[in-house]
């Protein structure tokens, strides 16, 4: 099970999936891929394959949001007191909430509006005047 969709590569052979850089590795296969779609397989492990008409094509992935690590605090034996330091900032801050366009401009729903394609003899208004219009023509006789 996965979930499979289309992402154009870019001039640089670079396209984005989920906040990282995805970068394919240049080939006789990649080079004429600019412009063009390839599919990304996200498996449920969080393996991703990237495929062009059935050729798995390699890649490399550059993370936007990178963080310090302890492996690289203890192999950085000049740089460590600095790196625990932005360790230790990086965690009392908060993970970064990612907006979508919507959100950034302030779109807030207003509920649906009829439109050409809904059904406007079930809406409210429409059976309040059928019901008005009903009671007028029971009066008539």
């Amino acid at each position: 099970m996965c979930k499979r969709e289309q992402r154009y590569v870019g001039a640089q052979l670079t396209f984005s999936f989920e906040r990282q850089r995805i970068i394919l590795e240049e080939n006789d296969v990649t080079r004429g891929l600019v412009g063009r779609y390839v599919e990304t397989y996200a498996y449920a492990d969080g393996r991703l394959d990237v495929r062009w008409k059935g050729h798995s094509l390699p890649y490399r992935v550059f993370d936007k949001d990178q963080r310090v690590t302890h492996a690289a605090i203890t192999e950085n034996k000049r740089l460590s007191d600095v790196l625990a330091y932005i360790k230790e900032r990086q965690e009392q801050r908060p993970e970064p909430k990612v907006k979508t366009n919507s959100e950034k401009n302030g779109y807030k729903p207003r509920g649906q509006k009829p439109g050409r394609n809904r059904d406007f003899i079930n809406g409210p208004a429409v059976i309040a005047r059928r019901q008005q219009a009903q009671s007028r023509f029971d009066a008539a006789e």
